[in-house]
């Protein structure tokens, strides 16, 4: 099951250097149900892996000029504060178990699992609408900054950042095409150092807990990770953008439905 795991790691780094965004999606899962590695240090392990690989990314895409680093600090700032809170502050507070409806009971693993579910579906929704052409904008069109909708929601994905290790590139892409009215591939350059810098720092608020992590296991997955943006960067080349963004909101969809059935209805 381990090289399994390891195998679909890539497809991880693949994602990323394809579409930007997706990572933290197929990371949680992977861990969870194929590495066997519990929810809640999947989540920080998560940060690890993603935060590394989308660096990887966002340093080629810089070497290209197809990063906004004025947009990756007015962005970025907030969401770090609040994804190093949450993981700090936040998720040690939450129970390990919240509530008790009938012969279910609602523990910490299994809420994180079922909030990480509804983020996969909202993901997928946006993926699979089809994109609108304004959003493929003149690479030297000015672009414009909408600073407190920026800041509020780089605070917003910050803390779904640090609740379920999730990057948060399917939110981010959109806020910069929108409220910056930045390029698509602009976008997704900013947004691959937007969420190294948070998830990377995020993760640190994890080391200062009293967890033991198993940096052999996060080693060879980030790698793997790693390995699979370079094919995700030249795959990006020959495949179709829209096509391959539609076809991964499906298979997230299908996922965030396994998850919630098997955590509540298979338990």
């Amino acid at each position: 099951m381990e090289i399994l795991g390891y195998i679909l790691a890539a497809l991880v780094g693949v994602s990323l250097g394809l579409i930007g965004s997706g990572g933290s999606i197929l990371t949680v899962p992977i861990l969870v149900y194929i590495m066997g590695v519990e929810p809640v240090m999947a989540t920080a392990y998560s940060l690890f892996i993603v935060g590394s690989t989308a660096l990887v990314g966002g340093i080629q895409s810089a070497l290209q000029k197809k990063v906004d680093f004025k947009t990756v600090f007015i962005f970025g700032i907030p969401s770090i504060l609040a994804v190093y809170a949450t993981r700090l502050w936040l998720v040690p507070f939450i129970p390990d178990e919240i509530m008790q409806i009938g012969t279910f009971s609602l523990t910490k693993p299994i809420a994180l699992m079922l909030l990480f579910a509804v983020v996969m579906i909202m993901a997928s929704i946006t993926m699979i609408r089809p994109g609108k052409k304004s959003e493929e904008q003149d690479e030297d069109a000015q672009m414009q900054y909408n600073y407190p909708m920026i800041l509020l929601e780089g605070t917003v994905v910050g803390v779904l950042t640090g609740l379920v290790g999730a990057g948060g590139g399917f939110l981010i892409i959109p806020a910069l095409v929108i409220l910056a009215r930045m390029p698509m591939k602009l976008a997704v350059g900013t947004s691959l150092f937007i969420i190294a810098a948070k998830s990377l720092i995020g993760f640190t608020g994890d080391l200062q807990g009293s967890e033991s992590i198993d940096w052999t296991l996060l080693g060879g997955f980030t790698l793997s990770a790693v390995i699979g943006i370079f094919g995700g960067i030249i795959l990006s080349k020959k495949i179709s953008g829209d096509k391959l963004k539609t076809g991964f909101g499906w298979f997230v969809l299908v996922m965030g439905i396994y998850i919630i059935v098997k955590e509540t209805l298979l338990k």
